[in-house]
């Protein structure tokens, strides 16, 4: 455990480079590629992570002027990703999701039940999070474990649901992101974009960041857009013409850099893609294998970008306005990026779609993690998390998270039974899924067989 514990600690920047050159060794890559392979996505992250700084850095101090200026009252602190993790991987149980999650994915693929072999387990944390707050609510230590595997299950078959989309909008072929903070709001986009199809007018508004710049030339491309968005939100915060300028001119880097450090990851990866799927033509003829990873690779896409650093005052609006709120978000309001990230392919970029649903599924959200406070507050205590002066704390990643809602909303009602529901109907939809792509199959090697077969008569 302690060993696991401190394999944990090195970090996504450390642990990912490290797991992607022992893969990229197994699927037959040399030595020195796999190793460049691995280090190149290590400083990738380490990229990323810099630009993902420099947003909080800056958006930080303009949403607590922002609440200074509107004078908002709010109690329970969001305090971020960052210490969401290290709450849910800083007891006993949350350090087994790890293991946990490598251990169900070789069965899941063994099993031909998911075609996701993630790589990105320092993300598995967000799998412990609800474990966590199952454990904080029921002291069931054996329930928080079947949480997180039911979890898992979860996550592996939105893999496998959202890897078409994901290669056809952000053009990663056999890339998915398994990312349980990022996959749900990918099935909630889909009946909001049912939806804005039969809105008349509206769904004959082409709102991507191509059109937006045709139309608004200079204005709409998507760095100097991130230019004018920090001045409002400066403006917003009350902040003076040199601190406007220095956060808008800070909005406009972010916009311009993420994209090239999320092209630096792709660059690691690629060889490692490309070996899996020599591997699985070779060994699994007519089956593909997605890669999974953090869905860090989708955030620096300008339709996320811009549509997140518009959500991000909202966010600070709808926190006052709805009643029974309680959250003031604060954390993770830079990490609205990755709640959105997979809304996007399914509007299939439209800024104005994706807005729009965003601040409603963000909203929602605000109750939810209102509603997980005091379990998020327990959990904190039980991994002797420091919270300084705040006696109540929750987050937007995962606390906003649907997810979130029916893990806890069924384990408090009937317990085992409400988990293994989810687990079953998982599992169900796993088998559902393996068998669709099997006949699939079939028809792909009847056709040409038949075109044969006609030829010869």
């Amino acid at each position: 455990m302690s060993i696991l514990q401190w394999f944990v600690d090195l970090g996504a920047s450390v642990m990912l480079p490290i797991i992607i050159f022992l893969f990229a060794l197994v699927l037959g890559t040399k030595p020195g590629k796999a190793f460049r392979s691995g280090l190149t996505v290590g400083i990738g992250f380490i990229g990323l992570n810099l630009v993902i700084g420099l947003l909080t850095d800056s958006l930080g101090p303009a949403a607590q002027a922002m609440v200074d200026n509107f004078g908002f009252q709010l109690h329970t602190i969001d305090i971020g990703w960052p210490a969401s993790a290290a709450i849910s991987y800083g007891t006993a149980l949350g350090s087994l999701a790890i293991p946990l999650g490598l251990a169900v994915n070789v069965i899941l693929l063994m099993t031909g039940l998911t075609k996701t072999m993630n790589i990105d387990v320092w993300n598995y944390w967000h799998c412990a999070f609800t474990g966590s707050l199952v454990y904080a609510l029921t002291s069931d230590f054996a329930l928080g474990l079947f949480t997180i595997v039911v979890h898992l299950l979860l996550i592996f078959l939105l893999g496998d649901l959202i890897a078409k989309d994901i290669e056809k909008f952000y053009g990663y072929r056999n890339i998915t992101f398994p990312h349980a903070g990022s996959a749900p709001s990918y099935l909630v986009a889909k009946p909001f974009n049912w939806m804005f199809d039969r809105i008349p007018g509206f769904n004959k508004l082409a709102a991507n960041p191509e059109a937006i710049q045709k139309r608004l030339g200079i204005f709409g491309d998507t760095t100097v857009m991130g230019v004018i968005i920090g001045i409002v939100i400066g403006l917003l915060a009350g902040y003076n013409v040199t601190e406007t300028l220095q956060l808008s001119v800070q909005t406009g880097a972010v916009m311009l850099l993420m994209p090239r450090m999320v092209s630096l990851l792709m660059e690691g990866l690629a060889p490692v893609s490309e070996a899996a799927g020599n591997v699985v033509k070779k060994r699994f003829p007519g089956r593909d294998l997605y890669i999974g990873m953090d869905s860090a690779l989708s955030v620096g896409h300008p339709t996320v970008l811009s549509a997140s650093l518009l959500i991000v005052p909202i966010t600070l609006f709808l926190a006052v306005i709805l009643p029974g709120n309680t959250v003031l978000p604060f954390g993770d309001l830079a990490t609205i990026p990755f709640l959105i990230c997979l809304m996007v392919p399914v509007f299939n970029g439209n800024i104005i779609r994706t807005v729009i649903a965003g601040s409603l599924y963000i909203g929602v959200g605000l109750y939810i993690a209102t509603w997980v406070t005091p379990l998020f507050t327990d959990a904190a205590k039980a991994a002797s998390f420091d919270m300084g002066t705040n006696t109540s704390i929750s987050s937007l990643v995962d606390g906003a998270v649907w997810t979130t809602f029916i893990f806890v909303g069924l384990a408090k009602l009937i317990s085992w039974y409400g988990i293994g529901f989810i687990g079953l109907v998982v599992l169900l939809l796993l088998v559902s899924r393996r068998k669709i792509d099997s006949n699939n199959q079939t028809e792909e090697i009847e056709k040409p067989l038949e075109k044969i077969s006609g030829i010869d008569n």
